[in-house]
């Protein structure tokens, strides 16, 4: 493989910048939080919860990855973020039983706990610990989003999708002959919803990124082959290049 698609680096602040919940909490804690509820497995692109539904409990990955995607009442949908193992999912509508704010789908097959909310809640009431740590958790994920935010407010659309590239090849990424496979299958429409840009603009990158054989893409499927170029792109508007 050519040096150019050698190690990838962060840019800072992606869409994964955190540790999960279950590695934050002592192991008997985190046994005893998979404990309150079933587990269920939710088939490849199936829905885990549905935005603006009334909420019943939470989730806990074990296994596999997720999106969450949000629709503005115009029908332009985002990507907040992408959780994965250990992440556990709609908890503050379970505690503050809020209608669900955003829509979670399987990204590929997931296996997860449904923990009820009363249930939830009454663990949280006699586990401080692992409520300081929940705490925690929804601190360090708005500060990444405010991050986030903050950094792409100042780049177009084409700095903005090499971050987001390089930040999906760092945390998903696997190395092969030709370059580095992101393993979490996004769409082009997903792609544009996590840089807060048109399908159409996010084409019109990635084909202008295919041309230079900077990356290869199918249904589905993505792979870098030169992260050095990537990096150039993502520095030109960065404040802090």
């Amino acid at each position: 493989m050519n040096d150019s698609a050698g190690p990838i680096g962060g840019v800072g602040g992606g869409l994964d910048d955190r540790v999960p919940f279950l590695a934050r909490l002592e192991q008997a804690d985190g046994a005893a939080l998979q404990e309150l509820g079933r587990e269920v497995v939710y088939q490849p692109r199936s829905t885990l919860l549905h935005q603006d539904e009334p909420t019943t409990h939470a989730l806990l990955v074990l296994n596999g990855w997720t999106k969450i995607t949000a629709v503005h009442p115009n029908g332009y949908q985002a990507l907040l973020a992408l959780r994965g193992p250990g992440d556990i999912i709609g908890e503050s509508a379970a505690l503050t039983h809020r209608p669900r704010s955003a829509t979670v789908t399987a990204l590929e097959r997931v296996r997860a706990v449904v923990i009820e909310h009363e249930r939830f809640r009454v663990f949280l009431s006699r586990f401080p610990d692992v409520a300081l740590q929940l705490l925690a958790l929804a601190s360090d994920r708005t500060r990444a989003a405010d991050r986030r935010n903050l950094q792409f407010a100042s780049m177009p659309v084409r700095e903005r999708l090499a971050v987001l590239l390089l930040d999906l090849a760092q945390i998903h990424g696997k190395r092969t002959t030709t370059g580095w496979e992101v393993a979490v299958p996004l769409t082009k429409q997903e792609l544009a919803g996590a840089v807060s840009a048109s399908r159409e603009m996010v084409q019109r990158e990635l084909k202008s990124l295919r041309d230079r054989g900077v990356i290869s893409t199918g249904r589905r499927s993505l792979v870098i082959m030169r992260p050095d170029v990537l990096h150039r792109i993502a520095r030109a508007e960065s404040p802090t290049a």
